[in-house]
């Protein structure tokens, strides 16, 4: 009997996928200046690479992630990070170049680990499916002799009945089932993120590859490895998951629609939206206007630090101040 995943529809989950649509529709319609799309791209590829390493305990910073992907050096002695995160740069650049590929087979997934785990390995081999037991926590995956056969029949999923669902739903399910067998010694987690988001490649929802879903695992990885352990608590029901999984997805569409207008307005500055940045321009399309004192306090930084942040969004057409000097806020600009 072949892999069949086990889930429900419910009206969360179905909310999601509909303002996910809605959002998707609305980026697609902005991808006509295709003279910024390259560095929304880089943009997005840094910081997939950084976020994903990262919840595997990578300590380099965004910064460092964005320098080595412009093939620069790092002033740090130590290999590993940075090699992991050129492994990883070069998986991302591997999805685009196989977006469209349509049929997997066991040898695409093993070429895959092999790039992103290549001289990063504590145990097993890149490119090579376990032979020995492991544990994830409290969890025990299936013994090393299952691994094929358990993979094979999500190969079997994943190139027939996968491609009914919606590429939300498919790529979430690909996700964590690639988890729960962990086929590979070490790895595993890397390797699952990257199927995912090769599955919104290669069923057309990302066809610019500019979303960086991965900082949504990052930013609460509790969060995150609480949500693959209630699959297993709950006898393998992913209705959870996916209502998580669909959460995170339309975050992160909503984070894409904030770099597109930060590198619509003005695209010769290259504007990297930091990540308190994006939430004050999310709190301000939530309150419609925000005074400084409300500024600094949401964000708990200081006078100084508030105004190092809105100086890039006034100079960029993000934001603008209304009202006088004492009583002014800070409002979204209108386009």
């Amino acid at each position: 009997m072949g892999y069949i995943p086990k889930y429900t529809i419910t009206p969360r989950l179905l909310a999601e996928i509909e303002r996910i649509s809605a959002l998707r529709e609305r980026i697609q319609g902005a991808m006509v200046d295709f003279a910024w799309v390259p560095s929304l791209q880089k943009d997005s590829r840094m910081r997939t690479a950084h976020a994903s390493t990262a919840i595997e305990g990578n300590p380099l910073t965004l910064e460092q992630v964005r320098l080595l992907e412009e093939g620069r050096e790092l002033a740090t002695p130590d290999t590993r990070p940075r090699r992991e995160v050129l492994n990883y740069l070069a998986g991302l650049r591997h999805l685009e170049k196989n977006a469209s590929k349509s049929k997997f087979h066991h040898d695409d997934i093993l070429e895959l680990h092999r790039i992103l785990a290549g001289e990063v390995m504590d145990q097993g081999r890149a490119g090579q499916y376990r032979t020995i037991a492991v544990r994830v926590g409290s969890y025990s995956p299936p013994p090393p002799d299952a691994v094929s056969g358990l993979m094979a029949e999500l190969l079997i999923w994943w190139n027939t009945a996968s491609k009914k669902l919606s590429s939300v739903l498919s790529s979430s399910i690909l996700h964590y089932r690639f988890e729960a067998i962990h086929p590979f010694a070490d790895g595993n987690g890397r390797t699952g993120r990257v199927l995912a988001l090769w599955e919104l490649y290669r069923r057309g929802f990302d066809t610019h590859h500019i979303f960086a879903v991965d900082e949504y695992y990052w930013e609460d990885r509790p969060k995150y490895y609480a949500a693959l352990q209630g699959v297993r608590q709950s006898g393998e029901d992913l209705t959870a998951w996916l209502e998580y999984c669909a959460e995170g997805l339309r975050q992160t569409l909503e984070r894409a629609w904030l770099r597109i207008k930060a590198f619509q307005v003005k695209p010769e500055q290259k504007l990297l939206l930091r990540p308190r940045q994006e939430k004050l321009l999310h709190l301000l399309k939530d309150h419609g206007s925000l005074a400084p004192a409300e500024i600094w306090k949401a964000l708990d930084i200081s006078k100084q630090g508030a105004m190092d942040l809105l100086r890039p969004l006034i100079e960029a057409g993000l934001v603008e101040k209304i009202g006088g000097k004492k009583t002014g806020v800070y409002v979204l600009k209108k386009p």
